[in-house]
């Protein structure tokens, strides 16, 4: 079995990557969002952060009540009980990211988790 998973994502309105990649300690989903247009809901998590990055486009989120500003090359952290909903401009689509993991999970990252091999 290989060490590695490769995929291509169609640009649905949503896609969730945990099964296709057979992810373990994180979730990933891939968003499109047309113009004018939104998440048809509010959320939080009990135990997860989200990690966004707008790939493409441009609009907003609203956290807590408080509007964040979003254009393509954005990357927002928000905390598990952050109350979200995103949204695309009314005259621009949106696409983003959003990568799921546990809160204060990261034991080591960059070079404290590599092998570097010579």
């Amino acid at each position: 079995m290989a060490n590695f998973c490769k995929i291509s994502v169609a640009q649905d309105a949503r896609t969730e990557l945990h099964d296709k990649l057979s992810l373990t300690g994180a979730e990933i989903s891939m968003n499109n969002l047309p113009a004018g247009t939104s998440v048809p809901f509010i959320h939080s998590h009990k135990n997860n952060e989200e990690i966004y990055v707008v790939l493409a486009g441009k609009g907003k989120a609203v956290i807590d009540g408080e509007t964040v500003e979003l254009m393509a090359g954005d990357w927002i952290r928000v905390s598990p009980a952050g109350k979200r909903q995103f949204f695309a401009a009314e005259d621009s689509g949106i696409s983003f990211a959003c990568i799921q993991v546990k809160e204060n999970s990261l034991e080591g990252y960059t070079m404290d988790d590599a092998i570097v091999e010579n």
